[in-house]
């Protein structure tokens, strides 16, 4: 833990990080965990860590799901890391699409979800970390202050990432 008072955090990507990639996934029958997710979680909580999920989920701008399928998809995973013994600290998402309701703040690679986790759970950015599927998650990061990223993707050749990982496990 950092003598500033503040925590530092272990943000995550929801889909491709948590969970298997799915499109739109708003389901619970179609979660499917991604191998080594609560490994990673329990190590960084074993270190002064919160575990802050911040996803982008434009299937609702789409209207392919609503706010409350989202929200009792959240409910049902945040249980499920507590079975683990893993509390999630926050899960923050941006419910918007560009070619639908325009630009915000908030939907990565805009920092916003991430500044917003940092200001209601007094997060240390420049001492947390971050674990994405996608370049927008690392570029959304690097915004936001947070130096150490993970790109978390087999098929990567480069990345502003501090590390391009294939497994999670590799963060243990």
């Amino acid at each position: 833990m950092v003598n500033s008072g503040k925590h530092p955090a272990l943000f995550l990507d929801r889909d491709g990080v948590i969970n298997v990639e799915k499109n739109y996934l708003h389901k619970i029958g179609d979660f499917e965990f991604i191998d080594g997710i609560f490994d990673l979680c329990r190590h960084y909580r074993e270190r002064g860590f919160l575990i802050v999920v911040v996803t982008n989920q434009s299937g609702i701008a789409r209207g392919y799901y609503g706010e409350a399928d989202f929200e009792k998809l959240t409910r049902w995973m945040k249980a499920e890391f507590k079975k683990r013994g893993i509390d999630i600290a926050g899960v923050y998402h941006c419910p918007h699409h560009p070619d639908i309701s325009g630009a915000c703040r908030c939907r990565k690679p805009e920092p916003g979800m991430i500044l917003q986790a940092a200001k209601d759970l007094d997060i240390d950015l420049p001492h947390s970390v971050l674990v994405g599927d996608s370049e927008r998650d690392i570029v959304a990061a690097h915004r936001a202050g947070i130096e150490e990223t993970y790109l978390f993707d087999s098929d990567a050749i480069q990345s502003g990432a501090t590390k391009i990982i294939s497994s999670l496990r590799e963060l243990l």
